[in-house]
């Protein structure tokens, strides 16, 4: 079972968890991003994440066909939330099993690193001062000002 998809809804890690697990996985890395409440010394008071979904759901998939490849045994699953994001609120789910723990954890760290660099997913700050501005996007030329 591949699990890779993007949701409007609250994110639940053990989903993740089991779609990458089965008997011959003697270790599950797993990575969750969290709502930070500061950024750059500037005080955060919420996020808001878009998405191409179509396409971000099928770079994922693309993704772990790459590290797959690259990591024989690997197992891995992604779920990244869109929509207005509290403070705490689970952003992006990584999840990530192997015959042994060195090589769920490289994976898991490849998962989230290639995520981070080519999803057409784009994260507006709004700060405490009232002030917003869209940051840290994949594909920065599709970022709106």
């Amino acid at each position: 079972m591949t699990l890779f998809a993007i949701r409007e809804t609250s994110l639940d890690p053990s989903e993740a968890i089991a779609a990458v697990s089965h008997p011959g996985a003697g270790g599950i890395a797993t990575f969750l991003g969290v709502v930070r409440d500061t950024n750059d010394g500037r005080r955060v008071e919420r996020l808001e994440y878009e998405a191409y979904a179509s396409m971000a759901e099928k770079e994922l998939a693309r993704i772990a066909r790459e590290i797959e490849a690259e990591i024989p045994g690997v197992r891995l699953a992604a779920l990244h939330r869109v929509g207005a994001l509290a403070i705490g609120d689970v952003a992006v789910v990584c999840a990530a099993s192997a015959p042994h723990r060195e090589e769920a954890f490289v994976a898991s760290r490849r998962l989230i690193d290639r995520i981070k660099e080519r999803l057409p997913i784009w994260k507006r700050e709004h700060y405490a001062d009232g002030d917003s501005k869209w940051v840290a996007c994949a594909h920065t030329e599709h970022a709106r000002a």
